[in-house]
């Protein structure tokens, strides 16, 4: 069993198809196909399954994959490790990113620390906001930016930042102007959310709301569950709700004056950002450069 298979199996898989994966590895159909056939060959089961919207994984195939992904890892990492002797500073390096955390301090550091390293080129690899989006992106990244640490024993956590969060509510609401508000006056008020839990992983953000509410005697509130941070900005708008979101994804719309911020010690919260990384995967100087300037304290804009 050689790379070139293995790559060709998890190239369809990220494709979604045989002609987007071929064009991502340069082949022809015919070539990939056979890359695929000799890989079900040599496990004796068949591993994905053509149809008319692309090809899709069979049992085997499903069961594979992740070990497949690893090994694509590992071998990545050995390949690094020789070209970052080769050409010193030389070359790119991939970070995979939670969408959500695209609005923070934090993209202003990694264009400073591109601008610094003209020489790099820094790849950002970004996912939907499920919370296992930049630890599944590290198949193909050196580094992931994630909320909430990882409790996988294969991956290493180290807290950068905590992002504030704060409930928003539309600009017309009756306690929108209010200095205080407790808990108890937003008794009848919907709230709107992503869910506690996304397939087999803990939403950050669901979570969080779910302990707030119950620490402020609210855990009997309406959750309306959106899994869109927009959609969820743009219902509060429209008075569908209130909502519990990084300060940073509202400084637009505040700015703006159609959400406002509700002042509340109750409901006050913050979640830990971290940067994680495989567990004894090769880092190289560049990499090891990009972590120590992640790790500097971000500029943070003020919000008045």
């Amino acid at each position: 069993m050689d790379f070139a298979v293995i790559e060709a199996f998890v190239a369809v898989v990220e494709a979604g198809g045989f002609t987007r994966a071929a064009q991502a590895l340069h082949l022809s159909q015919p070539a990939l196909s056979r890359r695929i056939g000799l890989l079900e060959h040599e496990l004796r089961q068949p591993l994905l399954e053509r149809g008319r919207r692309g090809a899709r994984l069979t049992d085997a195939g499903r069961t594979f994959l992740p070990w497949a992904q690893a090994a694509l890892a590992n071998l990545r990492d050995g390949a690094a490790a020789v070209r970052a002797l080769e050409r010193g500073e030389a070359g790119a390096l991939t970070l995979a990113i939670v969408g959500t955390l695209a609005s923070t301090p934090l993209t202003a550091q990694l264009g400073r620390f591109r601008d610094a390293h003209p020489q790099l080129r820094v790849l950002l690899r970004t996912g939907t906001r499920g919370e296992d989006s930049a630890a599944g992106g590290l198949c193909v990244a050196a580094l992931g930016l994630r909320y909430l640490a990882d409790a996988a024993a294969d991956l290493v956590s180290q807290p950068l930042d905590q992002e504030p969060l704060v409930v928003i509510a539309p600009a017309r609401h009756p306690l929108a102007r209010a200095r205080r508000v407790a808990p108890e006056r937003l008794r009848d008020a919907a709230w709107i959310a992503f869910p506690p839990r996304r397939g087999t992983a803990v939403d950050p953000f669901g979570q969080l709301l779910s302990r707030r509410l119950a620490a402020a005697g609210l855990d009997d509130a309406e959750v309306i569950v959106i899994d869109s941070l927009t959609a969820q900005k743009r219902l509060v708008e429209a008075g569908f709700g209130l909502a519990l979101v990084p300060e940073s994804s509202v400084r637009e719309e505040r700015a703006r004056g159609t959400l406002r911020r509700l002042a509340g010690p109750e409901l006050r919260a913050a979640i830990d950002v971290v940067l994680i990384h495989r567990r004894g995967a090769f880092l190289s100087p560049a990499t090891r450069r990009l972590m120590d300037a992640l790790r500097s304290p971000p500029r943070r804009r003020r919000m008045h």
